[in-house]
Protein backbone atom coordinates (compact mmCIF):
# COMPACT_ATOMS: atom_id res chain seq x y z
CA UNK A 1 0.00 0.00 0.00
CA UNK A 2 1.13 3.56 -0.70
CA UNK A 3 1.81 6.02 2.12
CA UNK A 4 1.47 9.76 2.61
CA UNK A 5 4.90 11.37 2.42
CA UNK A 6 6.31 14.44 4.20
CA UNK A 7 10.05 13.98 3.59
CA UNK A 8 11.96 14.57 0.35
CA UNK A 9 10.26 14.15 -3.03
CA UNK A 10 7.09 12.14 -3.57
CA UNK A 11 6.99 9.12 -5.85
CA UNK A 12 3.59 8.16 -7.32
CA UNK A 13 4.48 4.47 -7.12
CA UNK A 14 4.85 4.49 -3.33
CA UNK A 15 3.14 7.68 -2.16
CA UNK A 16 -0.34 9.16 -2.30
CA UNK A 17 -0.11 12.31 -4.40
CA UNK A 18 -2.35 14.90 -5.95
CA UNK A 19 -2.73 14.71 -9.73
CA UNK A 20 -0.06 17.01 -11.19
CA UNK A 21 -0.98 16.51 -14.85
CA UNK A 22 -2.72 19.86 -15.35
CA UNK A 23 0.13 21.95 -13.91
CA UNK A 24 2.74 19.84 -15.71
CA UNK A 25 0.92 20.49 -18.96
CA UNK A 26 0.92 24.22 -18.22
CA UNK A 27 4.66 24.16 -17.48
CA UNK A 28 5.30 22.23 -20.69
CA UNK A 29 3.46 24.97 -22.55
CA UNK A 30 6.01 27.48 -21.24
CA UNK A 31 8.83 25.14 -22.31
CA UNK A 32 7.30 24.68 -25.77
CA UNK A 33 7.37 28.46 -26.08
CA UNK A 34 11.09 28.47 -25.23
CA UNK A 35 10.70 30.34 -21.97
CA UNK A 36 13.31 30.48 -19.21
CA UNK A 37 11.87 30.79 -15.69
CA UNK A 38 12.32 30.32 -11.96
CA UNK A 39 10.16 28.15 -9.71
CA UNK A 40 10.61 29.82 -6.34
CA UNK A 41 8.43 28.68 -3.47
CA UNK A 42 8.81 28.26 0.29
CA UNK A 43 10.40 25.22 1.89
CA UNK A 44 8.60 21.90 1.45
CA UNK A 45 6.27 23.30 -1.17
CA UNK A 46 6.68 20.47 -3.66
CA UNK A 47 9.33 22.00 -5.93
CA UNK A 48 11.47 18.87 -6.18
CA UNK A 49 8.43 16.62 -6.54
CA UNK A 50 7.23 18.81 -9.40
CA UNK A 51 10.62 18.71 -11.14
CA UNK A 52 10.81 14.92 -10.81
CA UNK A 53 7.35 14.58 -12.32
CA UNK A 54 8.19 17.13 -15.01
CA UNK A 55 11.29 15.17 -16.04
CA UNK A 56 9.12 12.11 -16.71
CA UNK A 57 6.42 14.22 -18.36
CA UNK A 58 8.88 15.76 -20.85
CA UNK A 59 10.89 12.64 -21.62
CA UNK A 60 9.06 11.77 -24.83
CA UNK A 61 9.52 15.23 -26.37
CA UNK A 62 12.74 16.65 -24.94
CA UNK A 63 16.17 15.72 -23.62
CA UNK A 64 16.02 16.71 -19.95
CA UNK A 65 19.19 17.68 -18.09
CA UNK A 66 18.11 17.61 -14.46
CA UNK A 67 20.80 18.74 -12.02
CA UNK A 68 20.66 19.29 -8.27
CA UNK A 69 23.12 21.84 -6.91
CA UNK A 70 22.96 20.13 -3.52
CA UNK A 71 25.50 17.68 -5.01
CA UNK A 72 27.95 20.54 -5.57
CA UNK A 73 30.25 21.49 -2.72
CA UNK A 74 31.54 24.89 -1.66
CA UNK A 75 34.82 24.09 -3.42
CA UNK A 76 32.96 23.59 -6.70
CA UNK A 77 32.05 27.29 -6.66
CA UNK A 78 35.46 28.65 -5.76
CA UNK A 79 36.27 29.67 -9.35
CA UNK A 80 35.15 29.15 -12.92
CA UNK A 81 37.44 26.19 -13.53
CA UNK A 82 36.17 24.23 -10.52
CA UNK A 83 32.56 24.99 -11.45
CA UNK A 84 33.08 23.86 -15.06
CA UNK A 85 34.61 20.61 -13.83
CA UNK A 86 31.74 20.02 -11.38
CA UNK A 87 29.06 20.80 -13.99
CA UNK A 88 30.69 18.45 -16.51
CA UNK A 89 30.96 15.76 -13.83
CA UNK A 90 27.27 15.96 -12.93
CA UNK A 91 26.22 16.05 -16.58
CA UNK A 92 28.27 12.98 -17.52
CA UNK A 93 26.68 11.05 -14.66
CA UNK A 94 23.19 11.47 -16.13
CA UNK A 95 22.68 8.19 -17.95
CA UNK A 96 19.47 9.45 -19.50
CA UNK A 97 21.47 12.14 -21.32
CA UNK A 98 24.55 10.16 -22.37
CA UNK A 99 22.58 8.18 -24.94
CA UNK A 100 21.88 11.45 -26.77
CA UNK A 101 25.55 12.56 -26.79
CA UNK A 102 28.00 11.88 -29.56
CA UNK A 103 31.33 10.39 -28.57
CA UNK A 104 32.94 13.76 -29.29
CA UNK A 105 30.68 15.60 -26.82
CA UNK A 106 31.29 12.95 -24.18
CA UNK A 107 35.05 13.23 -24.67
CA UNK A 108 34.95 17.02 -24.38
CA UNK A 109 32.96 16.79 -21.15
CA UNK A 110 35.54 14.32 -19.86
CA UNK A 111 38.29 16.83 -20.59
CA UNK A 112 36.37 19.65 -18.90
CA UNK A 113 35.93 17.49 -15.85
CA UNK A 114 39.56 16.40 -15.60
CA UNK A 115 41.19 19.84 -16.11
CA UNK A 116 44.28 18.03 -17.35
CA UNK A 117 45.06 20.28 -20.30
CA UNK A 118 44.27 23.69 -18.79
CA UNK A 119 42.11 25.60 -16.36
CA UNK A 120 38.86 25.82 -18.29
CA UNK A 121 36.50 28.80 -18.16
CA UNK A 122 32.75 29.05 -18.55
CA UNK A 123 33.07 29.83 -22.24
CA UNK A 124 34.60 26.39 -22.78
CA UNK A 125 31.66 24.71 -21.07
CA UNK A 126 29.06 26.70 -23.00
CA UNK A 127 30.76 26.09 -26.32
CA UNK A 128 30.50 22.36 -25.64
CA UNK A 129 26.84 22.66 -24.55
CA UNK A 130 26.00 24.76 -27.62
CA UNK A 131 27.57 22.18 -29.93
CA UNK A 132 25.57 19.46 -28.20
CA UNK A 133 22.32 21.44 -28.66
CA UNK A 134 23.21 21.88 -32.34
CA UNK A 135 23.80 18.18 -33.07
CA UNK A 136 20.69 16.67 -31.46
CA UNK A 137 17.25 16.65 -33.06
CA UNK A 138 15.33 17.16 -29.81
CA UNK A 139 15.38 20.33 -27.79
CA UNK A 140 17.33 20.18 -24.52
CA UNK A 141 15.71 21.41 -21.28
CA UNK A 142 18.02 22.32 -18.40
CA UNK A 143 16.48 22.02 -14.93
CA UNK A 144 18.52 22.97 -11.85
CA UNK A 145 17.16 22.36 -8.35
CA UNK A 146 18.36 23.99 -5.10
CA UNK A 147 19.92 27.02 -6.79
CA UNK A 148 19.89 28.84 -3.44
CA UNK A 149 22.97 26.89 -2.46
CA UNK A 150 24.86 28.63 -5.29
CA UNK A 151 23.28 32.07 -5.36
CA UNK A 152 25.87 33.85 -3.24
CA UNK A 153 28.77 33.10 -5.56
CA UNK A 154 30.19 35.24 -8.33
CA UNK A 155 30.79 32.17 -10.50
CA UNK A 156 27.08 31.37 -10.36
CA UNK A 157 26.22 34.90 -11.48
CA UNK A 158 28.66 34.47 -14.36
CA UNK A 159 26.97 31.16 -15.20
CA UNK A 160 23.60 32.93 -15.36
CA UNK A 161 25.13 35.66 -17.51
CA UNK A 162 26.31 33.03 -20.01
CA UNK A 163 22.84 31.44 -20.10
CA UNK A 164 21.34 34.86 -20.63
CA UNK A 165 23.79 35.70 -23.41
CA UNK A 166 23.07 32.49 -25.29
CA UNK A 167 19.33 33.05 -24.81
CA UNK A 168 19.53 36.56 -26.27
CA UNK A 169 21.54 35.32 -29.27
CA UNK A 170 19.77 31.99 -29.70
CA UNK A 171 19.14 32.72 -33.38
CA UNK A 172 22.93 32.65 -33.91
CA UNK A 173 24.17 30.24 -31.24
CA UNK A 174 22.33 26.98 -30.51
CA UNK A 175 21.31 26.71 -26.88
CA UNK A 176 18.79 25.13 -24.52
CA UNK A 177 15.11 25.02 -25.44
CA UNK A 178 14.30 26.12 -21.90
CA UNK A 179 16.02 26.63 -18.55
CA UNK A 180 14.20 26.10 -15.24
CA UNK A 181 15.82 27.11 -11.95
CA UNK A 182 14.18 26.08 -8.68
CA UNK A 183 14.74 27.30 -5.13
CA UNK A 184 13.23 29.27 -2.28
CA UNK A 185 14.40 32.68 -3.48
CA UNK A 186 13.69 34.31 -6.80
CA UNK A 187 17.22 34.77 -8.12
CA UNK A 188 16.10 37.72 -10.22
CA UNK A 189 15.93 39.77 -7.03
CA UNK A 190 18.56 38.28 -4.76
CA UNK A 191 20.78 40.61 -2.81
CA UNK A 192 24.22 39.17 -3.33
CA UNK A 193 27.24 39.49 -1.05
CA UNK A 194 30.00 38.94 -3.59
CA UNK A 195 32.45 41.83 -3.37
CA UNK A 196 35.69 41.67 -1.46
CA UNK A 197 34.60 44.44 0.91
CA UNK A 198 31.47 42.36 1.73
CA UNK A 199 29.11 45.21 0.87
CA UNK A 200 25.71 44.21 -0.43
CA UNK A 201 24.57 44.99 -3.92
CA UNK A 202 21.57 44.07 -5.98
CA UNK A 203 21.98 42.02 -9.13
CA UNK A 204 19.59 41.11 -11.92
CA UNK A 205 21.42 38.25 -13.61
CA UNK A 206 18.20 36.60 -14.71
CA UNK A 207 16.11 39.41 -16.15
CA UNK A 208 15.22 37.25 -19.15
CA UNK A 209 13.11 34.97 -16.96
CA UNK A 210 9.39 34.72 -17.67
CA UNK A 211 6.95 35.11 -14.80
CA UNK A 212 5.96 31.76 -13.28
CA UNK A 213 2.33 32.05 -12.17
CA UNK A 214 1.34 28.39 -12.16
CA UNK A 215 -0.35 27.50 -8.86
CA UNK A 216 1.57 24.92 -6.83
CA UNK A 217 -0.60 24.82 -3.73
CA UNK A 218 -3.31 22.16 -3.59
CA UNK A 219 -6.96 23.03 -4.12
CA UNK A 220 -9.70 21.15 -2.27
CA UNK A 221 -10.31 19.35 -5.58
CA UNK A 222 -6.66 18.27 -5.70
CA UNK A 223 -6.86 16.98 -2.13
CA UNK A 224 -10.10 15.15 -2.90
CA UNK A 225 -8.40 13.32 -5.77
CA UNK A 226 -5.63 12.12 -3.45
CA UNK A 227 -8.16 11.02 -0.83
CA UNK A 228 -10.11 9.20 -3.52
CA UNK A 229 -7.03 7.09 -4.27
CA UNK A 230 -6.65 6.39 -0.57
CA UNK A 231 -10.32 5.48 -0.24
CA UNK A 232 -10.03 2.94 -3.06
CA UNK A 233 -7.41 1.15 -0.95
CA UNK A 234 -9.02 1.35 2.50
CA UNK A 235 -12.79 1.90 2.02
CA UNK A 236 -13.19 4.04 5.15
CA UNK A 237 -16.54 5.47 4.09
CA UNK A 238 -15.27 9.02 4.57
CA UNK A 239 -17.09 11.93 2.96
CA UNK A 240 -14.28 12.79 0.55
CA UNK A 241 -15.39 16.28 -0.51
CA UNK A 242 -16.05 17.33 3.09
CA UNK A 243 -12.72 15.98 4.34
CA UNK A 244 -10.84 17.62 1.47
CA UNK A 245 -12.47 20.98 2.15
CA UNK A 246 -11.69 20.80 5.88
CA UNK A 247 -8.05 19.97 5.19
CA UNK A 248 -7.90 22.86 2.75
CA UNK A 249 -9.54 25.22 5.26
CA UNK A 250 -6.72 24.64 7.75
CA UNK A 251 -3.77 24.40 5.34
CA UNK A 252 -4.79 26.59 2.38
CA UNK A 253 -3.26 23.81 0.30
CA UNK A 254 0.32 24.16 1.58
CA UNK A 255 1.60 20.79 0.27
CA UNK A 256 3.58 19.51 3.25
CA UNK A 257 0.84 20.52 5.69
CA UNK A 258 -1.75 18.66 3.61
CA UNK A 259 0.40 15.53 3.51
CA UNK A 260 1.31 15.83 7.19
CA UNK A 261 -2.32 16.05 8.23
CA UNK A 262 -3.26 13.02 6.09
CA UNK A 263 -0.25 11.03 7.31
CA UNK A 264 -1.11 11.68 10.95
CA UNK A 265 -4.71 10.60 10.46
CA UNK A 266 -3.67 7.44 8.60
CA UNK A 267 -0.72 6.33 10.73
CA UNK A 268 -1.13 7.85 14.20
CA UNK A 269 -4.73 8.85 14.86
CA UNK A 270 -6.41 5.82 13.28
CA UNK A 271 -5.98 2.98 15.75
CA UNK A 272 -5.66 5.28 18.77
CA UNK A 273 -7.95 5.00 21.78
CA UNK A 274 -10.33 7.73 20.65
CA UNK A 275 -10.25 6.73 16.97
CA UNK A 276 -9.98 2.92 16.89
CA UNK A 277 -10.66 2.55 13.16
CA UNK A 278 -9.80 4.47 10.00
CA UNK A 279 -13.49 5.27 9.63
CA UNK A 280 -13.41 6.96 13.04
CA UNK A 281 -10.26 8.90 12.16
CA UNK A 282 -11.33 10.27 8.77
CA UNK A 283 -13.86 12.66 10.31
CA UNK A 284 -13.92 16.30 11.30
CA UNK A 285 -12.78 15.33 14.81
CA UNK A 286 -9.87 13.39 13.33
CA UNK A 287 -8.80 16.40 11.27
CA UNK A 288 -8.93 18.65 14.35
CA UNK A 289 -6.82 16.09 16.22
CA UNK A 290 -4.29 16.10 13.37
CA UNK A 291 -4.12 19.90 13.43
CA UNK A 292 -3.49 19.83 17.18
CA UNK A 293 -0.67 17.30 16.78
CA UNK A 294 0.99 19.30 14.02
CA UNK A 295 1.00 22.37 16.24
CA UNK A 296 2.38 20.55 19.27
CA UNK A 297 5.14 18.69 17.41
CA UNK A 298 8.53 20.11 16.51
CA UNK A 299 8.51 19.88 12.74
CA UNK A 300 11.34 21.04 10.44
CA UNK A 301 9.16 23.53 8.57
CA UNK A 302 8.17 25.39 11.75
CA UNK A 303 11.72 25.36 13.05
CA UNK A 304 12.95 26.87 9.80
CA UNK A 305 10.27 29.58 9.88
CA UNK A 306 10.98 30.51 13.50
CA UNK A 307 14.70 30.72 12.72
CA UNK A 308 13.82 33.29 10.05
CA UNK A 309 11.86 35.32 12.58
CA UNK A 310 14.68 35.25 15.10
CA UNK A 311 17.13 36.43 12.44
CA UNK A 312 15.01 39.24 10.98
CA UNK A 313 13.58 41.86 13.33
CA UNK A 314 11.63 43.68 10.60
CA UNK A 315 9.97 40.47 9.46
CA UNK A 316 9.11 39.67 13.06
CA UNK A 317 7.51 43.10 13.62
CA UNK A 318 5.51 42.82 10.39
CA UNK A 319 3.94 39.53 11.42
CA UNK A 320 3.32 40.74 14.97
CA UNK A 321 1.47 43.79 13.61
CA UNK A 322 -0.72 41.60 11.40
CA UNK A 323 -1.57 39.15 14.15
CA UNK A 324 -2.10 41.37 17.17
CA UNK A 325 -2.52 44.98 16.10
CA UNK A 326 -5.23 44.53 13.51
CA UNK A 327 -3.29 46.45 10.88
CA UNK A 328 -4.57 46.22 7.33
CA UNK A 329 -1.29 46.11 5.41
CA UNK A 330 -1.53 46.44 1.61
CA UNK A 331 0.29 43.73 -0.28
CA UNK A 332 3.34 45.33 -1.85
CA UNK A 333 5.77 42.87 -3.51
CA UNK A 334 8.50 45.55 -3.52
CA UNK A 335 8.44 45.90 0.25
CA UNK A 336 11.44 43.87 1.43
CA UNK A 337 9.77 42.44 4.54
CA UNK A 338 6.54 41.52 2.75
CA UNK A 339 8.52 39.94 -0.08
CA UNK A 340 10.56 37.84 2.36
CA UNK A 341 7.44 36.85 4.30
CA UNK A 342 5.93 35.51 1.08
CA UNK A 343 9.17 33.80 0.04
CA UNK A 344 9.37 31.98 3.39
CA UNK A 345 5.69 31.03 3.29
CA UNK A 346 4.36 33.26 6.09
CA UNK A 347 2.13 35.50 3.97
CA UNK A 348 -0.04 35.46 0.89
CA UNK A 349 -1.67 38.10 -1.25
CA UNK A 350 -5.34 38.08 -0.33
CA UNK A 351 -7.17 40.46 -2.65
CA UNK A 352 -4.45 43.09 -2.39
CA UNK A 353 -3.90 42.70 1.35
CA UNK A 354 -1.07 40.90 3.12
CA UNK A 355 -2.53 37.94 5.06
CA UNK A 356 -1.14 35.01 7.04
CA UNK A 357 -0.83 32.08 4.62
CA UNK A 358 -3.08 29.61 6.46
CA UNK A 359 -4.80 28.83 9.77
CA UNK A 360 -2.10 26.46 10.99
CA UNK A 361 0.62 29.08 10.49
CA UNK A 362 -1.67 31.61 12.17
CA UNK A 363 -1.92 29.52 15.33
CA UNK A 364 1.75 28.54 15.28
CA UNK A 365 2.81 32.19 15.03
CA UNK A 366 0.38 33.33 17.72
CA UNK A 367 1.67 30.64 20.07
CA UNK A 368 5.26 31.63 19.36
CA UNK A 369 4.70 35.34 19.88
CA UNK A 370 2.74 34.73 23.06
CA UNK A 371 5.62 32.71 24.44
CA UNK A 372 8.17 35.44 23.85
CA UNK A 373 9.39 37.77 26.53
CA UNK A 374 8.67 40.78 24.34
CA UNK A 375 4.95 39.98 24.42
CA UNK A 376 4.89 39.59 28.18
CA UNK A 377 6.78 42.84 28.57
CA UNK A 378 4.29 44.71 26.41
CA UNK A 379 1.40 43.41 28.44
CA UNK A 380 2.98 44.38 31.73
CA UNK A 381 3.69 47.98 30.72
CA UNK A 382 1.83 50.58 32.71
CA UNK A 383 -0.55 53.02 31.07
CA UNK A 384 -3.43 52.69 28.65
CA UNK A 385 -3.61 49.36 26.86
CA UNK A 386 -4.75 49.08 23.27
CA UNK A 387 -7.08 46.42 21.97
CA UNK A 388 -4.34 44.27 20.56
CA UNK A 389 -2.80 43.88 24.02
CA UNK A 390 -6.11 42.73 25.48
CA UNK A 391 -6.26 40.12 22.75
CA UNK A 392 -2.86 38.92 23.88
CA UNK A 393 -4.03 38.78 27.48
CA UNK A 394 -7.12 36.81 26.53
CA UNK A 395 -5.16 34.34 24.41
CA UNK A 396 -2.64 33.88 27.22
CA UNK A 397 -5.63 33.10 29.46
CA UNK A 398 -7.16 30.77 26.86
CA UNK A 399 -4.11 28.72 25.89
CA UNK A 400 -3.66 26.70 29.10
CA UNK A 401 -7.39 25.93 29.20
CA UNK A 402 -7.48 24.32 25.76
CA UNK A 403 -3.87 23.13 25.70
CA UNK A 404 -3.64 19.49 24.65
CA UNK A 405 -7.36 19.31 23.88
CA UNK A 406 -8.03 22.04 21.35
CA UNK A 407 -6.61 24.87 19.27
CA UNK A 408 -7.53 28.37 18.23
CA UNK A 409 -6.82 30.76 15.41
CA UNK A 410 -7.56 34.40 14.67
CA UNK A 411 -9.83 34.78 11.66
CA UNK A 412 -7.97 36.93 9.15
CA UNK A 413 -11.11 38.09 7.31
CA UNK A 414 -12.48 39.92 10.35
CA UNK A 415 -9.29 41.21 11.94
CA UNK A 416 -9.12 45.00 12.08
CA UNK A 417 -8.44 47.84 14.52
CA UNK A 418 -11.78 47.47 16.28
CA UNK A 419 -12.83 43.85 15.96
CA UNK A 420 -11.19 40.43 15.98
CA UNK A 421 -12.80 37.01 15.81
CA UNK A 422 -11.14 34.03 17.46
CA UNK A 423 -12.24 30.54 16.48
CA UNK A 424 -11.65 27.80 19.03
CA UNK A 425 -11.67 24.10 18.16
CA UNK A 426 -12.32 22.20 21.39
CA UNK A 427 -13.48 18.59 21.86
CA UNK A 428 -14.67 18.45 18.25
CA UNK A 429 -16.74 21.64 18.50
CA UNK A 430 -16.08 25.10 17.11
CA UNK A 431 -16.68 28.23 19.16
CA UNK A 432 -16.80 31.67 17.54
CA UNK A 433 -15.73 34.53 19.82
CA UNK A 434 -15.73 38.18 18.78
CA UNK A 435 -13.51 40.55 20.76
CA UNK A 436 -13.84 44.31 20.42
CA UNK A 437 -13.58 47.65 22.16
CA UNK A 438 -16.88 49.13 23.31
CA UNK A 439 -18.02 51.98 21.07
CA UNK A 440 -21.64 52.34 22.10
CA UNK A 441 -24.90 50.45 21.70
CA UNK A 442 -25.26 51.13 17.97
CA UNK A 443 -21.83 49.73 17.22
CA UNK A 444 -22.55 46.78 19.52
CA UNK A 445 -25.80 45.99 17.69
CA UNK A 446 -23.96 46.07 14.39
CA UNK A 447 -21.39 43.70 15.88
CA UNK A 448 -24.16 41.28 16.88
CA UNK A 449 -25.42 41.29 13.29
CA UNK A 450 -21.92 40.65 11.93
CA UNK A 451 -21.40 37.82 14.37
CA UNK A 452 -24.69 36.22 13.31
CA UNK A 453 -23.61 36.35 9.68
CA UNK A 454 -20.34 34.71 10.62
CA UNK A 455 -22.14 32.01 12.60
CA UNK A 456 -24.24 31.31 9.51
CA UNK A 457 -21.08 30.80 7.49
CA UNK A 458 -19.84 28.19 9.98
CA UNK A 459 -23.32 26.65 10.46
CA UNK A 460 -23.15 27.32 14.22
CA UNK A 461 -26.11 28.44 16.35
CA UNK A 462 -24.29 29.97 19.32
CA UNK A 463 -21.62 32.67 19.44
CA UNK A 464 -19.79 34.79 22.00
CA UNK A 465 -18.91 38.48 22.26
CA UNK A 466 -16.28 39.94 24.60
CA UNK A 467 -16.24 43.75 24.83
CA UNK A 468 -13.62 45.86 26.62
CA UNK A 469 -15.36 48.96 27.97
CA UNK A 470 -13.43 51.92 29.43
CA UNK A 471 -16.46 54.15 30.16
CA UNK A 472 -16.73 55.27 33.79
CA UNK A 473 -20.41 54.35 34.00
CA UNK A 474 -20.11 51.04 32.20
CA UNK A 475 -22.32 48.08 33.06
CA UNK A 476 -20.15 45.00 33.26
CA UNK A 477 -21.48 41.45 33.27
CA UNK A 478 -22.68 38.60 31.08
CA UNK A 479 -26.01 38.28 29.30
CA UNK A 480 -27.55 35.96 26.73
CA UNK A 481 -29.60 37.35 23.85
CA UNK A 482 -31.23 36.04 20.68
CA UNK A 483 -30.49 37.73 17.38
CA UNK A 484 -31.53 36.58 13.90
CA UNK A 485 -32.25 33.09 15.18
CA UNK A 486 -28.86 32.76 16.91
CA UNK A 487 -27.90 32.66 20.59
CA UNK A 488 -25.21 35.18 21.55
CA UNK A 489 -23.51 35.26 24.93
CA UNK A 490 -22.22 38.80 25.53
CA UNK A 491 -19.67 39.73 28.19
CA UNK A 492 -18.63 43.31 28.98
CA UNK A 493 -15.48 43.88 31.06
Amino acid sequence: MRKFNITAACNPDIHYMVDLCARLSDIKGMIDDGQYFVINRARQYGKTTTLNALERFLSSDYIVVYLDFQFLSHEDFQNASSFVAAFARELRQLRSCRSYMSSEIQERLKMLRSRQEKEYVLADLFECLSDWCDEVERGIVLMVDEVDSASNNQVFLDFLAQLRGYYIHRDKRPTFQSVILAGVHDIRNLRQKIRSDMKHKHNSPWNIASRFDIEMSFSSKDIAGMLRDYEEDYHTGMHIAEMAQLIYDYTSGYPVLVSNMCKLIDEKIAGSECYPTRSDAWTKDGILEAEKRILTDRIPLFESMINKLEDDEKLCKLLFSLLFEGQNIPYNPYDASIHLAVVYGFLKNQEGTAAIANRIFETMLCDWFLSQEITESDISKAGALEKNQFIQIFLLYLRPIINGVGNYYIEAQTRDQRRTDVIVDYHGEQFILEMKLWHGEEYNTRGEKQLCEYLDYYHIQKGYMLSFNFNKNKQIGVKTIRAEGKVIVEAVV
